[in-house]
């Protein structure tokens, strides 16, 4: 059985996975001013941070429409017996829900809710494209992800609000005090859903250091076999702290495990996946 494995870009996967597994994405676009991009494609982070650095609006990502995702999905549902496509969160975007109505054209097309985002939702992704290499079923495939995605943990700490306060999400003046303070808090997807859930005070590569620690700490639930450490714009020292917090765990030597460094529109961020 041939099974096309495809997901929205916000998956943060690297393209030497994504030609490894042929993995196919949906791009986001990415509105700057009155232009529109291509997440991947036409635009990429750098891009995004030189132009708000440049003094322009803070960029808004849209969802492909009904008619996008058909024409995406047409191809591949001539080509392969069966197409998964694992969506980003539907509680953080409408991708979902177009995606799930354009899958409704064909009769081998099913979409998958990640619950999540970034590399929570690649772990998903590449699971699958494991699977489908396995020679698993699609409906098997779909069943799997539909439970692994339950127990996925997808969590981050924020360099600087200054973003945030942007976008809208948080005030400028808060974003002014937890600047000038150091303050760096973390965020976790809980229940699809951006949640604050601890803050740190320091350099960044020291409240990595703690949020790493943190989220290792009294865990025996977690499968070791792939690691993900992302970040957007990393600063000195930071990947280092990373990597010394995780060898800590004898879990994490590199010979029981893989890793994979991802840089993407991303602020640092360690996900794992909870085996309960």
């Amino acid at each position: 059985m041939k099974i096309k494995i495809t997901a929205d870009s916000t998956c943060d996967l690297s393209e030497e996975l994504l030609k490894k597994w042929d993995i196919a994405l949906m791009p986001m676009h990415i509105l700057m001013g009155e232009d529109s991009y291509l997440d991947g494609v036409t635009v990429h982070p750098a891009d995004v941070f030189a132009y708000v650095n440049n003094g322009g609006k803070m960029p808004k990502s849209a969802a492909a429409n009904l008619v996008e995702y058909t024409e995406f999905f047409a191809p591949f549902a001539k080509e392969y017996d069966a197409v998964i496509h694992i969506s980003v969160s539907s509680k953080l975007s409408s991708c979902f829900q177009n995606a799930r109505l354009a899958a409704g054209e064909f009769e081998n097309v099913c979409v998958v809710d990640s619950q999540n985002i970034c590399t929570g939702q690649g772990y998903l992704v590449l699971k699958a494209a494991k699977w489908a290499a396995d020679g698993l079923t699609a409906r098997a495939i779909q069943m799997k992800l539909q439970s692994l995605a339950k127990r996925v943990e997808l969590s981050f700490v924020l360099d600087r609000l200054d973003f945030m306060a942007k976008s809208g999400r948080c005030s400028g003046v808060l974003a002014f005090g937890a600047n000038l303070l150091g303050i760096k808090p973390a965020l976790e997807v809980i229940n699809g859903e951006l949640k604050v859930v601890k803050k740190y005070r320091g350099s960044l590569p020291i409240c990595v250091g703690k949020y790493i620690t943190d989220r290792l700490a009294d865990r025996d639930d977690i499968e070791d076999g792939l690691v993900f450490i992302s970040s957007c714009q990393p600063k000195p020292g930071c990947m280092h702290s990373a990597m010394r917090q995780k060898r800590r765990k004898k879990r994490f030597q590199p010979s029981q495990r893989q890793m994979h460094h991802t840089k993407k529109l991303s602020p640092t961020k360690m996900q794992q996946k909870n085996e309960r």
